[in-house]
């Protein structure tokens, strides 16, 4: 208010309801976004919240503009709100969580817990700075623990994979292997006390399916931390059976010794890379 809008708190008040107004009288919802509130004067924002929605405001977004807020904290002050506010019960209160602290997708779970039923989210993340709160995270969030947060969504999550894939191509934006949901190795095994575990019970180490997101199948990654189980699965899918066990052992110590030789050349190589000498413009890219 002081430094970008150069107003005082009275003059914002009556900016919020002329414009709330106005746009009521075009639109039959108006959502109101109070900028940066997890940083605002909870006094202040009692005050304007209830005055927008007498003058017709029926959607109250609650954002963490800049990803300062964590999850107790966040969760609370959305309680607060709706307890405070004489006429809170007249609108659905949503949230805007950006996540320059990694914790947007927490502090959504809490403000819903607290009682917002409208998250504001994006397709792999995307979004300002960081990002904002990943709705995959979020609507699988909420389909796994509903033992704990007791809500769910309409949205058809064997569509996150294809729609991640799709937002991913066209804006260019490449997903992290390891990010959850959706990034390539979410749904990959390669340990193998894991492997073996998946192989005889999936839900040891899966607490949701590869097919409830879009995927067609979890991964089996053979490598050298691989177990003889995972390794005797995956060439019996090739069409490879061995007829004894001494068979079976010879193969998977060939297997094991090849797999730490690339591990060990790929590190070669990277060790000769980083002491390459680079132009300044490469080494700070790098960096």
């Amino acid at each position: 208010m002081e430094y970008k809008l150069q107003m005082e708190p009275d003059q914002v008040v009556e900016q919020a309801v002329h414009a709330v107004k106005r746009a009521r009288n075009l639109v039959a919802d108006v959502e109101f976004s109070l900028e940066d509130a997890s940083r605002s004067e909870f006094e202040f924002m009692c005050r304007i919240i209830e005055q927008v929605i007498d003058a017709g405001a029926r959607t109250i977004n609650i954002p963490d503009t800049v990803g300062y807020a964590v999850p107790n904290e966040f969760g609370n002050t959305i309680a607060r709100l709706i307890e405070n506010i004489p006429n809170s019960d007249k609108a659905i209160f949503s949230v805007h969580c950006h996540n320059d602290l990694g914790l947007a997708v927490a502090n959504s779970l809490a403000a819903v817990s607290a009682g917002a039923r409208q998250v504001e989210c994006t397709i792999n993340g995307l979004g300002e700075r960081a990002g904002n709160a990943s709705l995959e995270e979020i609507v699988m969030a909420l389909r796994t623990r509903q033992d704990i947060l007791g809500l769910h969504t309409g949205i058809d999550s064997t569509q996150i994979v294809p729609a991640s894939r799709l937002v991913s191509g066209v804006t260019g934006f490449p997903v992290q292997p390891n990010k959850a949901i959706v990034g390539a190795n979410a749904f990959a095994h390669e340990s193998g006390i894991h492997q073996d575990g998946m192989l005889k019970h999936p839900e040891t180490y899966e607490i949701m399916t590869a097919d409830s997101v879009g995927w067609k199948t979890n991964k089996m990654v053979l490598g050298k931390h691989s177990g003889r189980n995972a390794f005797r699965a995956r060439l019996e899918e090739l069409g490879t059976v061995f007829a004894t066990d001494a068979e079976l052992n010879d193969a998977f110590s060939r297997f094991k010794i090849l797999a730490d030789k690339n591990t060990k050349s790929l590190m070669k190589i990277c060790r000769h890379w980083s002491a390459i000498p680079r132009p300044p413009s490469i080494t700070k890219s790098i960096s």
